[in-house]
């Protein structure tokens, strides 16, 4: 991608402080996005992105938050705001993952993992619509997940959280459309990490023709896209990045 059409315009990535966000955040920056990135907590992780992605020459903004809650991500884009007094693209990954069987759920799980993946999205992008709308090409891409459309045991409150962000993007988009600001969903599949390790093979044969994970770098790729010139028709979207025609448990 070349960088000209997006130099001068910032990002917010939140839960970017390794894997998929890490990826996501050194992409744009590589297309000459400045980039906020964004964790709970301030650590070596989040460090090492910051390195990162300035070492891609564009301006980086570390933002240590909890943004399951509505004041942290007012916070987070009035910090951003006042670093960068714009914002024009926002990325929604952060998440908690949680494998729990349905009737070990207590209403503590259940609250954490719906506020760290729905209500950590609709906080931020509320708090960040102000400032999208005033973007020549605001842009929101909120990344999903397989459990969302697949349905996974063990899985379920993060199944609920990750189906309504589908919802929640087409209902933004759709808001959000007069004023130019595009919404779409990433959900990814079956994506190797440093934290996970290579994907038992059993699970490639069943669930990709490809024979392979995805990369993070993969999924950064398409988020690029996603928020670049080529884009600009494109709203509403859930965009399944799996590598094949189902996902199963």
């Amino acid at each position: 991608m070349s960088a000209a059409p997006m130099q001068g315009r910032v990002a917010f990535v939140t839960g970017a402080s390794r894997n998929i966000g890490r990826a996501i955040a050194v992409a744009l920056a590589n297309a000459g996005i400045a980039v906020a990135v964004g964790a709970r907590t301030d650590n070596h992780d989040l460090r090492e992105t910051v390195r990162l992605v300035e070492a891609e020459g564009v301006r980086c903004l570390a933002v240590t938050a909890d943004l399951a809650t509505s004041s942290a991500c007012e916070d987070a884009v009035a910090a951003i705001a006042g670093e960068y007094a714009r914002l024009d693209i926002l990325v929604n990954n952060a998440a908690l993952r949680s494998n729990v069987p349905l009737e070990q759920i207590d209403d503590e799980t259940w609250c954490r993992v719906r506020s760290s993946i729905l209500d950590a999205s609709f906080y931020t992008i509320r708090s960040a619509a102000p400032l999208l709308r005033q973007s020549p090409a605001g842009s929101i891409v909120n990344i999903g997940g397989v459990a969302g459309h697949a349905g996974i045991g063990g899985r379920i409150h993060v199944s609920a959280a990750k189906a309504a962000i589908a919802g929640l993007t087409r209902a933004v988009a759709a808001e959000l459309a007069s004023s130019g600001v595009t919404a779409n969903c990433i959900s990814p599949g079956r994506i190797e990490t440093v934290r996970d390790g290579p994907l038992p093979p059993h699970f490639l044969e069943r669930d990709t023709p490809l024979a392979r994970g995805g990369t993070p770098e993969e999924v950064a790729a398409l988020v690029a896209f996603l928020v670049g010139p080529d884009a600009r028709y494109l709203t509403g979207q859930t965009l399944h990045l799996t590598g094949g025609w189902h996902m199963g448990g």
